[in-house]
């Protein structure tokens, strides 16, 4: 099993001819991920990277059977690249792009309500089902098969947890990368609640950071389901100024409960494992599952 992404997926680039795109589509296919083609606007009827290209995603759908996107688009034209792949029938759309306007992802967000499909993102590092498919920009050799699930919000975090992992003699099913932005397609709780129901995940990573109340969301949700595997938790940016959210953009600041030291407090109350640095977060997965 796995969440989001496995060897089975046909993957699309969208953004696929230009520098970000082909780089990180390059690692893709070298990993192994079954990248069917991608699309450029006027590009159609080409090929790139031995791939074929369509002018649109609906193209790439009927033609290829695509079923899940990745996003390297510049920011002014992201929002309507998520719709396009929604509208298009594409399953699981993952946006790397940082930077897009506020203002864009409402309208973006409103659309794909209702719609068959799951985004992850904007302005996130992706999704790796290691082993299967690597659907984003981290580095893969990090990555090894395994039973433990991570979601985060930062993309470093996210290959710290999994190199720590690894060195305990474990590895990972799917590591999920949310994104720090204050519009995103797939929650905290929502990656979490993915990995909790994968017959294969036997432990969760969670790690979070100040500003907003995904984390607080997501142990409560937690605690309702009845701690049915464990979770191991870790918020960044304890030692920040009041008030201050992340530095890649962070989230919407939502009140009391945004602090690092409440979110550790909701969490423990919740029967998360709450570890205090990053560098604790392998040794406790090795602890809990022996």
């Amino acid at each position: 099993m796995s969440v989001l992404v496995n060897k089975n997926s046909k993957i699309i680039v969208q953004g696929f001819t230009g520098s970000e795109g082909t780089f990180h589509a390059s690692q893709m296919i070298e990993y192994g991920t079954n990248v069917v083609g991608g699309v450029t606007p006027g590009k159609g009827g080409t090929l790139h990277l031995d791939r074929p290209v369509f002018n649109t995603v609906k193209d790439a759908v009927k033609e290829a059977g695509a079923d899940t996107s990745i996003i390297f688009v510049p920011p002014a034209f992201a929002a309507d690249a998520i719709m396009e792949a929604a509208d298009a029938g594409i399953k699981v759309i993952i946006c790397i792009t940082e930077g897009i306007p506020v203002a864009d992802m409402i309208r973006a967000y409103d659309f794909i309500q209702g719609k068959d499909c799951r985004l992850v993102g904007p302005n996130c590092p992706g999704v790796i089902t290691p082993g299967e498919a690597k659907v984003g920009i981290m580095p893969g050799f990090v990555f090894k098969k395994g039973s433990v699930g991570i979601v985060s919000k930062s993309g470093t975090l996210t290959y710290e947890a999994a190199d720590q992992v690894v060195k305990q003699g474990l590895g990972i099913t799917t590591a999920i990368g949310i994104g720090g932005d204050p519009i995103i397609g797939t929650t905290t709780k929502q990656a979490v609640e993915l990995l909790m129901n994968d017959p294969e995940t036997e432990c969760i990573i969670m790690i979070g950071e100040i500003g907003g109340q995904l984390e607080a969301d997501a142990a409560k949700w937690v605690k309702a389901d009845g701690n049915r595997k464990p979770v191991v938790g870790f918020i960044a940016g304890e030692t920040a100024p009041k008030g201050r959210t992340m530095g890649h953009a962070g989230a919407i600041v939502g009140g009391a409960d945004d602090t690092a030291e409440a979110k550790k407090r909701i969490m423990r109350e919740c029967g998360i494992h709450v570890v205090d640095s990053p560098a604790e977060i392998g040794k406790k997965v090795k602890e809990i599952m022996g």
